[in-house]
């Protein structure tokens, strides 16, 4: 699954992640860097397993964690109104 934010979402790189704008809301959302890896790989087409893996073969996270990671912030992503 290819994740694309909302034409309203405004990203910025940080030296520590990633921060999201919901602009019609004005809240933001900051992103550690495991959050905004798992972001970018599934922006650039990758689909939730691509996303496990790689959370994976960066950091020091066994694969059950990282799929229960991923799939907990692919849902908040979504229950935010962040993603399309």
């Amino acid at each position: 699954m290819t994740l694309r934010f909302g034409a309203d979402v405004s990203t910025a790189e940080t030296d520590y992640g990633t921060v999201l704008l919901d602009q019609r809301s004005g809240h933001y959302w900051e992103l550690n860097p495991t959050g905004a890896l798992v972001v970018r790989t599934l922006m650039e087409g990758g689909d939730e397993a691509t996303a496990v893996a790689a959370l994976v073969a960066r950091f020091d996270i066994d694969r059950a964690q990282a799929a229960q990671d991923v799939g907990a912030l692919v849902r908040d992503l979504r229950e935010a109104g962040l993603v399309a």
